[in-house]
């Protein structure tokens, strides 16, 4: 409704334009107003609005040159006869130019449509018990053209243990939809045959290299849930959560870059007690932004909305205090995947440091 109002103001305002400069050049010269006057309402019209606007506007841009040329009986001159024609043929090509536009317009949604369509099915909702570990996912787009994005997650059973990846393609668009399903492909691929975590983010990185142009990369973290146990790889990607009697960020010893830039990197191994959870995140969350500038404060704000028992209700409701810190939509694409560990037991938790742990109320 809101856009119908829109392209029909601009259909009042660029016949209103158009009569206002045919009446400002007449008294102005004393002759019909010049072709290059006339056709500026059909050439506008043609750039922002439909095929029948435009066709409507050159149609009373005629009118008001006929009009004119006969009040002043013009219309025998020759002058007038060739002005007319070009005005004609200026009003043909806005009407040609309408149509172009739509054209394309029309390709762009259905190729987009098409997208969204194949994203959604390689990013697939899930809620589901892989393993002996709780997986639930949330992927927000803050408009529908941005669902054409680079965030990616996926979780399989191997025979290693339970696997996961979340990474995030540099970039937007059909390209960075490209390598996502790449490095997805290439996940599912290897996954099942590569023992060591390192290695199986090594593997996919020389996957990934001849779909990656110069200026690309993927910075992705691995998981590997094993009983009482989750081992990480981490390359270039903002560091997981582990939320349980505190919250604390699961910091890489050694930072590796991204997948594409030769990254050689280490796992390092976490405990998990029952009940506690891992939450993996794209910056879409970490570097959300205020008007003032200030970035989400990730860990109280995940520690308060991991209070919820619901892995559903708590990405819902950390979602939702982003909104909040921001107070506007978000401008980039946020994925969220929170794992619970149920019915293993691992090492006892060590005490919470004073700096840099939030106290949470979680399970």
């Amino acid at each position: 409704m809101r856009r119908w109002r829109s392209r029909n103001s601009l259909l009042a305002l660029a016949l209103g334009g158009s009569l206002l400069l045919a009446a400002l050049a007449t008294s102005v010269s004393g002759r019909p107003a010049g072709v290059a006057v006339l056709l500026i309402g059909p050439v506008l019209t043609s750039i922002w609005s439909s095929v029948r606007r435009t066709a409507v506007v050159t149609g009373w841009t005629l009118l008001l040159a006929t009009c004119d040329g006969l009040v002043r009986r013009f219309v025998v001159s020759p002058a007038f006869g060739l002005e007319f024609a070009v005005l004609v043929a200026g009003g043909w090509l806005a009407v040609r130019n309408a149509a172009r536009h739509a054209e394309r317009e029309e390709a762009l949604t259905r190729v987009t449509e098409v997208a969204c369509a194949s994203q959604g099915a390689l990013l697939r909702p899930l809620a589901v018990e892989v393993g002996g570990i709780e997986v639930c996912t949330r992927h927000h787009s803050p408009v529908r053209e941005a669902s054409v994005c680079g965030d990616l997650y996926d979780v399989v059973r191997t025979p290693y243990g339970t696997r996961l990846l979340v990474g995030d393609v540099r970039g937007h668009g059909l390209e960075a939809l490209r390598i996502t399903a790449a490095a997805l492909r290439a996940f599912r691929d290897l996954a099942y045959v590569t023992p060591g975590l390192a290695d199986l983010a090594t593997a996919v990185d020389a996957r990934l290299a001849p779909d990656l142009g110069s200026e690309d990369f993927v910075t992705a973290v691995f998981a590997e849930f094993t009983p009482g146990e989750v081992r990480l790889v981490n390359c270039g990607h903002p560091p997981p959560l582990r939320v349980g009697k505190c919250v604390r960020l699961l910091e890489p010893p050694q930072p590796a870059p991204p997948l594409g830039l030769r990254t050689a990197p280490q796992a390092h191994r976490v405990y998990l007690q029952p009940g506690e959870r891992l939450l993996f995140y794209t910056d879409g969350l970490s570097e959300a932004r205020n008007g003032e500038g200030v970035e989400f404060p990730l860990l109280p704000r995940a520690a308060e909305a991991l209070a919820e028992p619901s892995n559903s209700d708590a990405l819902d409701a950390l979602y939702a205090l982003a909104i909040a810190h921001t107070g506007r939509p978000l401008t980039d694409d946020i994925v969220l995947v929170l794992c619970r560990a149920t019915g293993v037991t691992g090492a006892p938790l060590p005490a919470c440091p004073r700096e840099g742990i939030s106290p949470a109320a979680g399970p």
